[in-house]
């Protein structure tokens, strides 16, 4: 690690000390990051299948960053913790069946996999199919550990999406309790 004032494409500011910065300049194969990813995706779908969120953290460095549009930066385990389990324990996130994958690059030169990933939900109850996809750029550390993760989509978007759902599943007695508030509070 260097201590420096400008940072270059290949190198990346530490999460927990803006100002360390770590280069990471041709480190990792593509190879590498993509099973990496693709690990971490696996274990991802059981979280969503089993609706238990506190190990998606573990995915991530100690120092990681997770800047999420809607909801800002968190920075570090703990917190990325408390955002997953806040968000994909609630209406909509709860709801949501599975992330698969649209396609995928990796960039080698800066470490990082950019995917598009698909947000699923399930039959509201007419047979319709709901989701919106969001761009996510992961930042691979190393020991199958990711330092960065951003997701980069139209909050608005995922809201007409939800609300669309919940109305639908209402109307086919298969929204929950919570979802019932949400669509009072965000239905218009």
């Amino acid at each position: 690690m260097t201590t420096t004032a400008a940072v270059s494409a290949t190198s990346f500011r530490s999460a927990a000390d803006p100002r360390v910065t770590i280069d990471r300049t041709g480190t990792f194969s593509a190879a590498e990051i993509t099973e990496a990813y693709a690990a971490m995706h696996a274990r991802v779908q059981e979280y969503a299948a089993s609706g238990t969120w506190d190990a998606f953290a573990d995915h991530f460095t100690e120092d990681a960053a997770y800047v999420e549009h809607a909801f800002g930066t968190v920075r570090g385990r703990d917190q990325i913790r408390e955002g997953a389990m806040r968000t994909m324990t609630s209406y909509p996130g709860s709801e949501m069946t599975g992330f698969p994958l649209a396609w995928q690059v990796v960039d080698e030169a800066t470490s990082r996999l950019i995917c598009e990933v698909r947000n699923v939900m399930p039959d509201p109850g007419d047979g319709s199919h709901h989701e919106e996809s969001n761009l996510t750029i992961m930042t691979y550390a190393g020991d199958g550990l990711f330092s960065r993760e951003e997701d980069v989509y139209n909050p608005l978007r995922f809201l007409k999406m939800s609300v669309r759902w919940a109305r639908i599943a209402e109307q086919h007695d298969r929204l929950s309790d919570e979802g019932r508030a949400y669509l009072e509070k965000f239905g218009g």
